[in-house]
């Protein structure tokens, strides 16, 4: 009994002495492993994503090279806000802009700025605002740390071991499992699916971030309005809403958004 009322005062200080804040938006989150301890291993698993035979890059033409331009647009944006606002390089992420040839409409971005567009979404961004809409998303889940958040609440769950393990960013057993059903190492990659409240704080760091890079924020209803087109079209929803907000309360919500984003948009596109 004592060393199970031991363990749980152990169980519950980690959890407290633990938690992180979210850039911009100030939220409290469990955090019982370092962002950079799960980069490492993201860095792995999206190289064997791009390696793996089913996997069709596209490294050439005006597509891929709009990819690129927008992401790293995107991406000078934010590290230059982060480093005039005290956050040192902990958000200098070095990050990596691929096209993939797919018709799923889907996008999506690792920790450590690891992001993949496909092609298949491309008909819904339409602009590079519209792009800018998608990957200014993607990268607020890596920025916000959704990823170490999740492995988190997925290590609390399976007990103390992986608890005390994962606070101190040891390599345990428990880690390594929990790392490869987040990311499929060593097999077929298996992407994270966040909470709906995840999603929505990415819609607001998101607008924030396409500001930042010039892209007008208010592009993004339009794009979200014609996603929500797509999935009707479609029938099944587009991947990359699996988990997020209804149509017209995402859209709802990031019309009430929209005069935060404004603040941070100097004019552009």
């Amino acid at each position: 009994m004592k060393r199970l009322q031991l363990f749980g005062a152990v169980a519950v200080s980690t959890v407290l002495l633990s938690c992180a804040e979210v850039p911009l938006t100030g939220r409290k989150q469990l955090s019982l492993v370092s962002d950079a301890t799960l980069q490492g291993q993201a860095a792995e698993a999206y190289q064997q994503f791009l390696s793996d035979p089913s996997t069709r890059v596209i490294r050439t033409g005006a597509n891929a090279q709009k990819v690129k331009t927008v992401g790293n647009r995107l991406a000078a944006a934010i590290n230059k806000y982060m480093q005039a606002n005290g956050y040192g390089d902990k958000y200098n992420y070095n990050y990596q802009f691929t096209l993939v040839d797919s018709k799923e409409i889907n996008a999506w971005c690792m920790p450590g700025g690891k992001v993949a567009i496909y092609s298949g979404i491309l008909p819904v961004t339409q602009t590079d605002a519209g792009l800018a809409t998608v990957m200014g998303h993607e990268i607020a889940h890596a920025i916000a740390q959704h990823s170490a958040e999740r492995f988190s609440q997925m290590t609390l769950a399976q007990g103390g071991g992986a608890i005390v393990g994962a606070a101190v960013g040891g390599r345990s057993q428990g880690t390594q499992n929990t790392i490869g059903k987040l990311y499929g190492i060593g097999g077929q990659l298996a992407l994270l699916s966040y909470s709906r409240n995840q999603e929505s704080e990415a819609d607001r760091l998101g607008l924030i971030f396409m500001a930042m890079a010039g892209y007008n924020p208010d592009s993004a209803v339009s794009f979200w309005q014609r996603m929500a087109s797509a999935k009707e079209a479609g029938g099944a929803p587009p991947t990359i809403l699996s988990s997020h907000p209804s149509d017209a309360s995402r859209i709802a919500a990031i019309q009430e958004l929209l005069p935060e984003a404004r603040q941070y948009y100097k004019g552009g596109r």
